[in-house]
């Protein structure tokens, strides 16, 4: 199998790196390497990373720092550039991806040698009727996710890039340093400028927040236009679908609904990113277990192969 590094940016994320890392890590297939790229955070995400790092030693969780420049994109490039695995997994570090996702990932980058980037559907994991929304999310976005008469639209939250690809690119991203462009559709453009196969998986699935649903109508807006103008910064490019006006129409119910359920979470003391993935990590640990009772000698197994 090709092995996975996983690249996380990550500025002031105290609050949901460690659960992030313990869904990084936490798979059916470990990946390669975990690798934290700090960009001049100022809360304590530096240390809450440092003390899991302690606490699980066995897990490949590197910290690496990006304080040349302020951004996503600078620290992104990063933690690609930085990394060594054959496939560069990259999400945010709010994510968390299904205890599956490595194997996944490795297996659709094994079972299509043409694949150069891919992408998956996600989960809201602090609203209500999550399951029920990644159905929805799955649906839509294979639908109208798509550039240039049907190629897949990378999704930052949730994409790989075989690293060869990367590689091909990496000195031609846009640097963006108005801040007013989508970074993985740019990336995604980009790829698909080179020829590089981009696909969708619905097996690839990642949690992630809904809380950009939490911020004002006008920042709301400006999120927006970002699909706009980024692909206005690549005019060889087209999609017949604009997937802004479909979350703008959903902006409104999510934003009354966001807060309302985020008291509801707080009042019955339930982690939303803990709990997101919680009965899959059960199943697992209870198959390893039992993997580990049968491969377990019984005592009279163990007293005949000492007698020998």
């Amino acid at each position: 199998m090709l092995n996975v590094s996983i690249v996380i940016p990550a500025w002031n994320e105290q609050e949901r790196i460690n659960d992030c890392l313990l869904n990084a890590t936490r798979q059916t297939v470990m990946p390669h390497e975990v690798i934290v790229v700090d960009n001049r955070s100022t809360d304590s995400t530096v240390e809450v990373v440092e003390q899991f790092m302690k606490d699980h030693p066995e897990a490949p969780v590197k910290l690496l720092h990006q304080d040349e420049e302020q951004g996503l994109i600078p620290t992104r490039d990063y933690g690609l550039n930085h990394a060594t695995g054959d496939i560069l997994g990259r999400f945010d570090a709010d994510c968390m991806i299904r205890p599956d996702w490595v194997e996944v990932v490795s297996g659709i980058f094994t079972e299509d040698p043409d694949a150069m980037g891919a992408t998956g559907p996600v989960m809201y994991y602090d609203m209500p009727s999550r399951h029920f929304g990644l159905r929805g999310d799955n649906s839509t976005r294979k639908r109208i996710y798509k550039a240039d008469g049907g190629s897949p639209l990378l999704f930052g939250s949730n994409m790989a890039l075989r690293a060869t690809a990367w590689r091909q690119i990496a000195d031609e991203v846009c640097r963006d340093k108005a801040d007013v462009m989508h970074e993985d559709i740019d990336i995604s453009l980009h790829l698909l400028g080179k020829d590089l196969k981009t696909v969708y998986s619905p097996r690839m699935v990642a949690g992630i927040s809904a809380r950009r649903m939490d911020t004002s109508p006008s920042s709301f807006l400006n999120y927006m236009r970002r699909f706009k103008n980024t692909f206005n910064a690549h005019p060889q490019h087209y999609r017949k679908h604009r997937p802004e006006i479909l979350l703008t129409a959903l902006y409104p119910v999510m934003h009354l609904l966001y807060p309302v359920w985020q008291k509801v979470l707080d009042t019955a003391d339930i982690n939303p990113a803990e709990a997101a993935w919680i009965n899959e990590q059960m199943e697992l640990a209870e198959q390893e277990g039992r993997e580990l009772y049968d491969d377990t000698p019984t005592d009279e197994e163990w007293n005949e192969k000492h007698e020998e």
